[in-house]
């Protein structure tokens, strides 16, 4: 199933499952995505979804219907074009290509352990292992496995691959770009922490809730949002 990702500067504000016939875009209520912001018409664009297509249609707006840039009429939609209706972004994303594209964002982010030196991992894990203990001394004695670590995903909110999401079921999964940032997240029994791998300059650590973590581990709460090698992306529990 063909899905629709809104964003606005980079942020993901809605995700929309096409499976009707026709949507309509723009400002009014009675619009299937109904885009608020002046600079958008009552009723802006069409989607008409014919078996496994999908066709655009602009609806004589003010200010016209843009697909990767390009000022549109009518359009054939395919995989990764983007819409662009006022100052706001709709990224088409056919699901028949929802596992290629997962696939493209781990090749892009996720590094696999055998590309990391083993003293990387031992500083990570030594790291985590402190901040650790720190968050279990702050906490009141409970019994043991009285609580569950809760499952925990990344879902990516800029860029190419908004909207896509990545289980956090590893041990250690290392995240990022060699050369530009790189980082690591860890489960443990205390929660999941982030830290600082390595970067192409120095003291440049990834953020979280637009905050550098420093040299330090840190744990990470529900709907924080991470940036790491120019990509946001929330942290979300379950």
């Amino acid at each position: 199933m063909a899905r629709l990702m809104l964003s606005l500067d980079g942020n993901v504000l809605a995700e929309y499952n096409m499976n009707k016939e026709r949507y309509t875009i723009g400002r009014l209520p009675d619009n299937d995505i109904r885009i608020d912001n002046p600079a958008v018409s009552g009723h802006h664009s069409l989607i008409i979804n014919i078996l496994n297509d999908s066709f655009l249609e602009d609806l004589n707006s003010t200010n016209g219907t843009y697909v990767n840039g390009k000022l549109i009429k009518k359009h054939a939609m395919q995989h990764g074009d983007v819409i662009t209706v006022g100052h706001h972004q709709l990224r088409f994303v056919d699901s028949q290509d929802g596992e290629v594209e997962q696939d493209e964002f781990e090749k892009t982010m996720v590094i696999t352990p055998s590309s990391q030196g083993e003293d990387r991992i031992r500083r990570v894990s030594a790291a985590v292992d402190q901040a650790a203990k720190a968050v279990a001394a702050k906490r009141p004695s409970v019994p043991e496995n009285a609580t569950a670590l809760p499952k925990a995903k990344l879902q990516v909110l800029s860029g190419a691959f908004a909207g896509r999401e990545l289980e956090l079921t590893k041990a250690l999964t290392t995240l990022g770009r060699p050369g530009v940032q790189v980082a690591a997240i860890t489960r443990r029994a205390e929660g999941y922490f982030i830290v600082h791998v390595d970067s192409g300059k120095e003291n440049d650590y990834p953020q979280v809730n637009g905050v550098p973590i420093g040299p330090q581990a840190r744990r990470l709460n529900d709907n924080d949002v991470v940036q790491l090698a120019g990509v946001k992306m929330g942290f979300f529990e379950s």
